[in-house]
């Protein structure tokens, strides 16, 4: 099924909620903008992180036998900090890209 990039961005959050200020038909809708995507989405790792380290602490203290909700909350983490990372890394080199062009 595609996707319209139009209404659409990264899990569901609207260009309005990416981009700050969007001018629509019916006029213009102002939004928290990318510093408060940035901070919630850093929120979201930290709480990904800690579910993980809860589940794992649990399991190991004999509070939960289940071990494939660890593994899957571990993981989970795992793919989230690899994801912010591979994100930090092209902002920095966007960054980097930016400062090494000549005006």
């Amino acid at each position: 099924m595609p996707v319209d990039p139009v209404t659409s961005v990264g899990g569901g959050a609207s260009i309005g909620e990416l981009g700050g200020q969007v001018a629509g038909g019916g006029g213009s809708q102002q939004a928290g903008g990318f510093g408060d995507m940035l901070v919630d989405q850093l929120q979201n790792l930290e709480n990904v992180q800690q579910d993980a380290s809860q589940k794992a602490l649990e399991l190991a203290t004999g509070q939960s036998d289940d071990v494939a909700s660890v593994v899957m909350a571990v993981e989970r983490a795992t793919l989230t900090m690899q994801l912010a990372a591979q994100i930090r890394n092209r902002g920095v080199e966007a960054y980097q890209e930016i400062w090494r062009l000549q005006v």
